[in-house]
């Protein structure tokens, strides 16, 4: 029988700098946080794609696509939410370790689970590569959005343990940025959020975050 004392990380034959070398930026995890239809798959894939078009290694992992795959087989009961955000947490660090700039978009309600990821990429990475983004947006603003029509379910009873209606979102207390999308335009947030990543890996190794 094999135990977990036998298995041992295989070191990459290309490190992190080299790779960073060639694509001129650092690798690290953008985290973004908040209500479902607070806007942030909207950021992420637009933050990817411009990115992307000026040369930048960018991958999303966004919370719906990540459940059609590696993590359908999990519900929304709060340990089923923690292992999801587990299971993201390292292959956004397995990418960041990779060169790339990881964008990760999921509700996450639980600050616990916040930490956790972040700790599963500063295990392995230089400090200021993790970066964890609160887009804000009150929930009455996110009701009314409603992209998917899971408020109107919640609100119905179909929808059990939604995030701000029957369950809890504990909102980051030190992010390393606030986006209002109550407030600010999509291409205002995008622009905030671009100057924001390019400032903190364009050089290669990023600003330490706060706490």
């Amino acid at each position: 029988m094999i135990h977990a004392a036998d298995i041992k990380p295989i070191e990459h034959r290309v490190s992190l700098a080299e790779r960073e070398a060639r694509s001129g930026h650092a690798g690290g995890v953008l985290w973004l946080t908040g209500l479902s239809g607070a806007g942030k798959s909207t950021l992420a894939f637009a933050l990817e794609e411009t990115l992307f078009r000026d040369g930048f290694q960018i991958a999303v992992l966004d919370g719906d696509n990540m459940r059609h795959g590696l993590n359908d087989d999990l519900g929304f009961a709060h340990a089923d939410r923690t292992e999801n955000i587990r299971r993201v947490g390292h292959v956004a660090a397995l990418l960041a370790m990779l060169g790339y700039i990881c964008v990760s978009a999921f509700i996450s309600p639980y600050r616990a689970d916040r930490e956790k990821a972040r700790q599963a990429v500063m295990r392995d990475l230089p400090p200021g590569r993790f970066h964890e983004v609160y887009v804000r947006a009150d929930l009455a603003t996110c009701e009314m959005r409603d992209p998917k029509g899971l408020y109107r379910k919640a609100r119905a009873g179909q929808i059990k343990r939604f995030t701000a209606v029957d369950d809890v979102y504990e909102a980051p207390e030190r992010p390393s940025l606030v986006i209002d999308t109550t407030k600010e335009s999509v291409a205002r947030s995008l622009a905030t959020l671009t100057r924001f990543v390019t400032s903190r890996f364009a050089a290669g190794l990023g600003e330490k975050e706060p706490g």
